[in-house]
């Protein structure tokens, strides 16, 4: 088993909560996690249909079978049980119940409703850099690292991306989609999937992918939200501040796993991949998604940001930091230039002055950290 740095926050909240709620993608490792965690509480999986219709047909017995408490996975299935479950832990604090679930949209809601102030929501996104790095795994390659993504199956030598992501992908539409949306044309959405794919790194532009897929813009939003719901995709928003200048507000749009990406884009191999188009924009959606899964593993939200304005300046990731901001320009060259740096000296003073660190993230070996514009390798990623 892979140790996950997510642990520590678990048994953190804990000392606080009588609920936690680990959310995620499927296969992400949530139930690994929680079940070799927890091996005294008592297991139930609510997508085993006997499972559900014993909670659903009497929720009160249900939750009395383990006096400790107990695991509930993929508990978006039997959303009623969370109103009965305030009840147990108004009733039994001392219980502990760690429920899971692969949804953000029924999850939060049936939370917000049902157990408001008493449960801690906690994210278990792919596999990090230095999850991977603690596991002995070699992650200085970085085009091997972006086409095999970062699934635990992938590196704990259960499966491979060539047979993973297909899978995975025909898993999704099957029972995530249909579950959230009635979509009559999957052909259609399997497109929209492939044209997201070939938009990371980019301004999301809803009515042009409407005229690409052929469907309406509300329905490509609608789309998108279930894309976000299911932690497939995920939206940088711009920084914004009543400026002079005209700052965009259209986010941008990455993916959870670049492993994803790339079965989506085509990518059949890393050899392919060094030589495409998109491995740049790939490049990036790593570093981006690895700082999110840091801030997700100490259980911070994610609170990153874009810099661009009207004149086509443009900081690639903004990570608050206390009071201030850290800035970092992503480059997927593997020798450095000087002219990665001009961003930086284009800012307006509204934004310098908040910034407390300045870095160039790229795939090179020299690096410079006493300076003002700090150059790293994306290895180096780990400690900031």
């Amino acid at each position: 088993m892979i140790n996950r740095t997510l642990e520590d926050v678990i048994r953190e909240n804990l000392n606080y909560f009588s609920v936690v709620m680990v959310t995620g993608p499927r296969q992400s490792g949530k139930t690994t996690l929680i079940k070799s965690m927890f091996p005294e509480l008592p297991y139930f999986s609510l997508e085993n249909p006997d499972t559900k219709e014993m909670a659903m047909t009497d929720p009160v017995a249900f939750l009395a079978q383990g006096t400790g408490g107990m695991i509930l996975d993929e508990v978006q299935n039997t959303p009623v049980l969370l109103s009965y479950l305030q009840g147990v832990v108004d009733e039994h604090p001392q219980r502990k119940f760690i429920l899971s679930g692969s949804s953000q949209f029924s999850l939060q809601s049936s939370i917000t409703q049902s157990l408001a102030g008493r449960t801690a929501v906690l994210e278990l996104l792919p596999l990090s850099l230095q999850e991977l790095l603690d596991n002995d795994t070699d992650i200085s390659v970085a085009d091997r690292m972006i086409y095999s993504g970062f699934y635990p199956s992938v590196h704990a030598d259960i499966n491979i991306p060539r047979l993973f992501y297909p899978a995975y992908v025909r898993t999704y539409l099957e029972r995530d989609v249909r579950g959230f949306l009635q979509i009559s044309d999957l052909y259609r959405f399997q497109t929209f999937l492939k044209l997201c794919a070939g938009r990371i790194g980019s301004l999301f532009n809803a009515s042009e992918l409407s005229n690409e897929v052929g469907v309406a813009v509300n329905t490509i939003r609608a789309w998108l939200s279930v894309l976000q719901a299911s932690y497939i995709v995920f939206m940088l928003h711009p920084y914004f501040e009543n400026t002079r200048k005209r700052l965009t507000k259209t986010p941008k749009l990455y993916f959870y796993d670049t492993g994803l990406a790339c079965y989506l884009m085509g990518i059949e191999n890393d050899r392919q991949l060094s030589t495409d188009r998109m491995r740049g924009h790939l490049f990036e959606n790593m570093v981006i998604a690895d700082m999110m899964k840091q801030r997700a593993n100490a259980g911070r939200e994610a609170g990153l940001m874009f810099y661009r304005d009207s004149n086509g300046n443009e900081v690639d990731l903004l990570v608050p930091k206390g009071t201030g901001i850290e800035a970092y320009e992503i480059k997927s060259a593997a020798t450095y230039s000087p002219s990665f740096e001009t961003v930086f000296h284009k800012l307006p003073e509204q934004l310098s002055s908040q910034l407390t660190r300045r870095a160039v993230i790229y795939n090179g070996s020299q690096e410079r950290r006493d300076a003002d514009i700090e150059v790293l390798h994306y290895v180096s990623l780990l400690s900031v």
